[in-house]
């Protein structure tokens, strides 16, 4: 996902550099938003994804200060290794669907003048 999110805004970035007629324009930013509703469908379940993660990693963290057991401690290591790369997924969506909004305004403006 995170390569097809970059890609597009590369995509993006020429297209908007380029003389595009009216009609172009229209065309884009139509894709866009199509684009950004897939983009916005995936953040919403990395979300949910993400905070059950967290959730489930402070529950692992309190079992481990109340029970001290080492399968709990073993258990936390785990959640904590797929809650990072979990926060930063979600962080690279967050910013990319942002960085797709200010494209859509682009379009907006291109299609004012």
């Amino acid at each position: 996902m995170k390569r097809r999110l970059l890609n597009y805004i590369k995509f993006l970035t020429d297209e908007c550099a380029k003389d595009h007629t009216e009609e172009e324009w229209k065309a884009l930013q139509e894709d866009l938003l199509i684009q950004i509703g897939f983009f916005q469908h995936e953040r919403l379940i990395h979300l949910i994804v993400t905070v059950l993660f967290a959730i489930l990693t402070f529950a692992a963290i309190a079992l481990v200060l109340f029970t001290g057991n080492a399968a709990c401690i073993v258990l936390t290591i785990a959640l904590l290794v797929l809650l990072i790369p979990y926060i930063r997924h979600y962080y690279i969506l967050e910013n990319g669907t942002q960085t797709l909004y200010t494209f859509y305004d682009t379009t907006v403006e291109k299609l004012k003048k």
